[in-house]
């Protein structure tokens, strides 16, 4: 079946193949500073809130939202991006600042910065779009902690959001965009209308863009630790004098499909969105269609979904080297005894990996398969790696998978 899977794949041409809209946020509003080379150091990928993971009381309306992220390379000049993609109605930004994290909810104070959209302290975004900050001066550390605060006027009802923060957040009441910390605040683990933040940086920069599902996401680590596979990459860059320069922008969504149905955008109608419209990438990784796999019924659907997977891969490979970014493809992991598990999934992800391995289509290989599968069941992830569920690795399982990127493929 792998073989005839494969086959199928050589014959068809992704245009013909998939029926796809792709989707993307309208053009980000362009603050009026626009010098220099400007590079992600962080991002998340948002999609529409389900009613079950939108914000607590007392709501984002007329209130303030402070969210932590933490970012990948450093820089001396910022920009934050806001997004407002699947609002049904305009989102009002009264005022926003950013300011290194204290811990918790708390602030450095010294180091608060007051954000401007076109030298105004606030922004309306329209429903459906973007904006950016005017840039501003910032002394931002690598892999440090930023606090972004935002004191919101009207709000739409439908929120724009990433739920798979595992990162607390804090919803105040009222005008507390300066507070020191908020120790009243609701806590949610969920973003909201915050989308990105660039650092103006030297030519030599460049971020690198890891575009998938839950695994990417970081389904199964610790909430605030930060450990997620991304995470440890960017720590391992960091790390590396050849390789300091390289960011790492998170775009997984948990339960995303490549091709139908999941949660969210599907990897290939947010791509233009999360991959191309990204600033400064150079490098994609593509870990994603475990979720495609999973859902198919029957046998036929599995090597259905399996060849219409290989020719979404090959219509993203086209778009990014068209836009002069390198391709890593990652070897999809080990899903035995977990709810996916069955033989025609496992041949599926089987073909796929084949594909992958042995296609020469993509510029180079993370088998993140070979690097947390079980020796003595190869379709299971290995016990060390198993965040209990056997689909979703560990924060040791993530390590693995880090530590299975060859940093030689972010050098020039």
């Amino acid at each position: 079946m792998t073989k005839n899977i494969l086959r199928a794949a050589s014959i068809i041409r992704t245009a013909s193949c998939l029926a796809v809209i792709l989707f993307c946020a309208r053009p980000v509003l362009a603050a009026p500073d626009q010098g220099g080379h400007w590079v992600g150091t962080w991002g998340t990928s948002p999609q529409l809130t389900e009613p079950r993971n939108l914000p607590p009381r007392p709501g984002l309306t007329s209130n303030t939202l402070r969210q932590i992220v933490q970012v990948s390379i450093g820089g001396e000049k910022l920009r934050v991006r806001f997004s407002n993609a699947f609002g049904t109605s305009s989102v009002a930004i009264r005022s926003a600042q950013v300011a290194r994290s204290a811990g918790g909810s708390a602030i450095q104070t010294n180091s608060e910065m007051v954000l401007a959209f076109q030298g105004k302290p606030s922004v309306t975004i329209p429903a459906g779009e973007s904006v950016l900050s005017d840039a501003f001066d910032f002394d931002l550390a690598p892999l440090s902690d930023l606090t972004v605060t935002i004191h919101f006027d009207d709000t739409s009802e439908a929120v724009t959001g990433h739920p798979g923060s595992r990162t607390t957040s804090y919803l105040q009441a009222g005008d507390a965009v300066s507070a020191v910390e908020l120790p009243t605040a609701a806590r949610t683990q969920h973003w909201y209308i915050l989308d990105g933040i660039d650092v103006e940086a030297d030519n030599s920069s460049a971020a690198t863009v890891t575009l998938g599902d839950s695994i990417t996401d970081g389904r199964g680590s610790g909430t605030d630790k930060n450990d997620r596979w991304p995470d440890d990459l960017a720590r391992r860059l960091q790390a590396d004098q050849n390789t300091v320069h390289i960011s790492v922008l998170n775009e997984g969504i948990g339960g995303n499909c490549v091709l139908r149905g999941g949660l969210g955008p599907t990897a290939l109608s947010r791509f233009n969105r999360d991959v191309l419209s990204q600033s400064g990438v150079r490098w994609l990784i593509i870990l994603e269609g475990v979720n495609d796999i999973g859902g198919s019924r029957s046998p036929e659907a599995s090597a259905s979904v399996a060849t219409n997977l290989i020719a979404a891969y090959e219509q993203m490979i086209d778009k990014a080297h068209a836009g002069k970014i390198k391709v890593y493809g990652a070897t999809i992991t080990p899903f035995g005894g977990s709810f996916y598990d069955s033989p025609a999934h496992e041949t599926a992800r089987q073909a796929i990996n084949d594909w992958i391995r042995t296609s020469g289509r993509f510029d180079a290989v993370v088998d993140f398969d070979a690097a947390v599968r079980d020796p003595q069941k190869p379709s299971h992830l290995m016990p060390a790696a198993d965040s209990g569920d056997h689909l979703h690795p560990n924060e040791a399982g993530y390590r693995m998978m880090a530590d299975a990127i060859n940093l030689k493929l972010f050098e020039k």
